[in-house]
């Protein structure tokens, strides 16, 4: 049998794997909930046809009646979710925020570039359904490009892409016509079978749905702000999550790459950002990590240590990390006490 490697993808700075839910997909195999969903790829549910509806990556509900032992981790997703918790608690984080316990009537928004989980460690007792709908991003500043399916003015649809690209807000008070189509949704995943007919269905509830949530979000008049949607905030997160693939061989082309911009358009953003180029700032970072590496992980070898921070080779590595700290990287090891907290 072909077995489907999960997805990849960059955001932005982070090669990842979509989330493919294998502790929901455990827990429904042992019958400790009930699940019903359309999915393709590594997601769970039935089948989605590959030629109708390409957009939506899955969409569907559990109920858990009793406390579950598992949770999704942190995790991305490769498009929009819209996640609604109908009955019980689920505890929620994003990123750089802080831990969120959901209730009733909770509807959480999240972007392929916002990492996120639900549990802490463990799922509690709920009803909670979802929607992931690939809309072509995968960075802050990419331009939205909804299905064609969606029958939704071309207008409107610019709106409510403003107001999700300018509006970071994960969690919202959900209204009683987002919520039935959630159900509806729901209860046409129950079907368990890909029909015309359950097509056409998903087709219809899934536009009710972008227009009651768009309707929603425009009566509660979020506050907006333009720089969320911009290059600089993707070579932010870019620049912040950079420490993280120090090993990669990184080149002015690569990094602009990654930020979808020009080699100009990049550094200009960069030395605005961090004062110096893009290539200066990377060797920063590494030389960084490599100190810390060499008192905090004495078991590795100087080599080790000078891969794991992206040098070519441990000369390269010594001359640079002497020329930038003043001393060899077994000098600078020989003291870890004086060290450690530098």
């Amino acid at each position: 049998m072909l077995q489907v490697k999960p997805a990849t993808f960059r955001s932005p700075a982070e090669l990842y794997h979509a989330d493919a839910c294998e502790p929901l997909k455990q827990a429904a195999a042992q019958g400790r909930l009930r699940l019903a969903a359309f999915g393709r790829g590594t997601y769970p549910g039935v089948r989605l046809p590959r030629n109708d509806l390409r957009e939506v990556m899955m969409a569907g509900y559990w109920d858990a009646p009793e406390d579950q032992a598992w949770g999704l981790d942190w995790h991305r997703n490769e498009g929009l979710e819209l996640a609604y918790v109908e009955a019980g608690q689920l505890p929620f984080a994003m990123a750089g925020g802080g831990e969120l316990m959901l209730g009733p009537g909770s509807l959480t928004i999240t972007r392929p570039w916002q990492r996120h989980r639900v549990g802490n460690p463990k799922v509690s007792a709920s009803r909670y359904h979802w929607v992931i709908m690939d809309v072509g991003v995968r960075r802050p500043n990419q331009p939205w490009v909804w299905p064609r399916w969606l029958l939704y003015p071309r207008r409107r649809l610019q709106q409510l892409t403003t107001i999700l690209r300018q509006n970071e807000q994960p969690v919202w008070r959900v209204d009683e016509e987002v919520a039935r189509c959630f159900r509806q949704l729901s209860q046409t995943a129950r079907g368990g079978k890909v029909t015309d007919e359950a097509l056409t269905r998903l087709k219809i509830v899934l536009n009710e749905l972008v227009i009651a949530l768009a309707e929603m979000l425009e009566r509660r008049k979020p506050r907006l702000d333009e720089s969320l949607s911009t290059s600089e905030r993707t070579i932010r997160m870019f620049l912040r999550e950079l420490p993280g693939r120090l090993d990669e061989p990184w080149t002015l082309e690569s990094m602009a790459e990654n930020c979808g911009l020009g080699r100009s358009r990049f550094a200009a953003y960069c030395h605005r950002i961090t004062n110096v180029a893009p290539l200066e700032f990377l060797i920063r970072q590494r030389v960084a990590a490599a100190a810390s590496l060499l008192v905090e992980q004495p078991g590795l070898s100087i080599t080790e240590v000078a891969l794991a921070c992206g040098f070519q080779s441990s000369q390269y590595f010594a001359t640079v990390f002497r020329r930038r700290v003043g001393e060899a990287p077994r000098e600078w090891r020989r003291h870890p006490n004086l060290r450690k907290g530098h």
